[in-house]
């Protein structure tokens, strides 16, 4: 597995050659085993990116080497921007997260035996709503948005068919619905509220809605055999499905319909500022939210099947008990796997960004990265 070996200059600080060695070792032998094509890796406390890098291949057709710069798909780890988000507008006044969401929303249909969701219970999967799968969500690149695809999803999945408030399960759609109270509450579309409330204040530059045609991008890929491409063709909408290489097909850029909910394009370290805005300790600089509302998003109290929930955040139930204590979000859909971990008791944020659509073992990854000496690579200097 080949390494990107150009410091990132998005990193305001990177180890040296011996210790960066060591990371892509890591991010090596994982990418190897998982046939991933090509990783970008970022880790960060809240008041710097301690390293940027990648290993493998951004585009295996033209053999272009994965590096630090790339664009990916964010998928759900959209989430917790709209989530930080959603909790600045609380913060302000702007957004009661404890009101049912009908009081933005006259028009929304609570079940009448289920219950009535408020916006907190959209964001902690508690609202008793379905998650059809979004498979066919997402549109090629330079094709504009279809709103009223977006509101006959809501319209057809946006009523609890669980009772609310009680056991949480994920769902795409509590997130589309959190993105039309913000919407309604601000008089403003999700997207600005996220850019101007998140992306800015944290110095996201490289992240946002749409890809920047100037900088460069992950080929996302789909390892399959040959003769299944045709199957591929039918389940993804006209126009995204691309070439053939070797035992990967490729996919053609494509955007997600839906931007509360998994609509972010953009790189690894981007990623990582924002989740190291969350591992941030009561000393930190808080340029988004008070160490109240952090320490709230992170707190994992509402229990599920596969998952365990706070705001935005999640973790399995099996890591509960796990030291140092961490919480997590993946991000995942057609030729991209991602993952980003908080481990709050050492201000350290960790984030993994793969072009494939295949699961690989994160777990593995964030805990061998965390079993670096970061506060020691973090005094090393590029000349070691």
């Amino acid at each position: 597995m080949s390494a990107a070996h150009n410091p990132s200059p998005e990193a305001s600080a990177q180890p040296g050659r011996a210790s960066a060695g060591r990371i892509e070792a890591i991010a090596g032998e994982i990418a190897s085993a998982a046939h991933i094509p090509g990783i970008s890796i970022a880790v960060a406390t809240p008041d710097k990116v301690l390293y940027a890098g990648a290993v493998g291949y951004a585009d295996l057709a033209r053999r272009r080497r994965a590096q630090p710069e790339d664009q990916y798909l964010w998928f759900s780890m959209t989430k917790i921007a709209t989530a930080t988000a959603a909790m600045r507008l609380h913060a302000d006044g702007l957004l009661d997260l404890e009101v049912p969401i009908g009081t933005f929303l006259p028009g929304y249909r609570p079940h009448p035996g289920h219950g009535h969701p408020t916006t907190r219970q959209l964001l902690t999967h508690t609202a008793g709503l379905g998650n059809p799968l979004p498979v066919r969500w997402v549109r090629p690149e330079h094709q504009p948005e279809d709103p009223n695809r977006l509101t006959s999803i809501v319209v057809k999945h946006g009523t609890p068919h669980k009772t609310v408030g009680t056991r949480a399960a994920y769902s795409n759609i509590g997130y589309l619905l959190a993105g039309e109270v913000m919407q309604a509450a601000t008089g403003r579309p999700v997207e600005e509220c996220v850019h101007d409330l998140v992306l800015n204040p944290l110095g996201m530059t490289a992240t946002g809605y749409y890809y920047n045609r100037e900088a460069p991008r992950a080929v996302g890929y789909v390892r399959m055999a040959r003769g299944l491409r045709p199957v591929l063709v039918r389940i993804l909408p006209k126009g995204i499905v691309g070439a053939q290489v070797g035992r990967y097909t490729s996919l053609h850029p494509f955007l997600v319909n839906g931007p509360a909910y998994g609509g972010l394009v953009g790189t690894a370290a981007d990623a990582c500022r924002l989740a190291a805005a969350h591992a941030a300790a009561a000393a930190d600089p808080h340029p988004v939210l008070e160490q109240g509302d952090i320490e709230d998003m992170r707190t994992i109290n509402a229990q599920g099947k596969r998952f365990d929930h706070g705001i935005g955040w999640f973790r399995r139930p099996a890591d509960a008990t796990r030291s140092p204590a961490f919480v997590e979000h993946y991000g995942t859909g057609g030729g991209f796997w991602n993952a980003m971990r908080v481990y709050p008791d050492d201000r350290l944020a960790m984030v993994a960004m793969a072009n494939t659509t295949a699961a690989w073992d994160v777990d593995r990854l964030f805990t061998q990265l965390k079993g670096l000496s970061w506060a020691e690579l973090a005094r090393e200097t590029h000349h070691d």
